[in-house]
This record gives C-alpha cells, sequence and structure tokens, in this order.
C-alpha cells in the first residue's frame, strides 16, 4: 500500500531505517542520537498501524554460550 508520509512520519522513519541499517538496537540508537527511546517506539507502533513497511528490529543476543567443565 503506498502511502503519502507527513514529514513527521519520515524523519521517525528516516530514524528507524537508520537503527536498523547501523545494526543497533532501538534503545541504544535513541541514546545516541538523544531521542527519547519511548518517543521512537511511539512512532514505530503508529507507523505499523498505519501500515507503513517498517525496518526488523535489531534484537542483540541476550544469551552467550559457555562451556562448563568438571
Amino acid at each position: 500500500m503506498n502511502h503519502q508520509l507527513t514529514s513527521t512520519q519520515a524523519f521517525w522513519l528516516g530514524h528507524l531505517y537508520h537503527a536498523h541499517s547501523l545494526g543497533l538496537s532501538l534503545s541504544a540508537y535513541a541514546h545516541d542520537q538523544g531521542l527519547r527511546f519511548a518517543d521512537l517506539m511511539t512512532w514505530r507502533q503508529r507507523l505499523d498501524v498505519q501500515h507503513i513497511s517498517l525496518p526488523p528490529m535489531h534484537r542483540p543476543n541476550r544469551f552467550v554460550a559457555v562451556e562448563v567443565r568438571p
């Protein structure tokens, strides 16, 4: 579905794609850019509800493999 984006939608969508292209989590990206994480997530949800194509979220591994030796 084609949408004519408002300047505000384009602003936040640009940030979402930039975070994805850098391979950063949205929280890390927001911190680096001086944005509020809550604002970034709010706009991600708004754009999703409007069926605007979003980049996948980068989710860093939360667990690492360890080897236990007896």
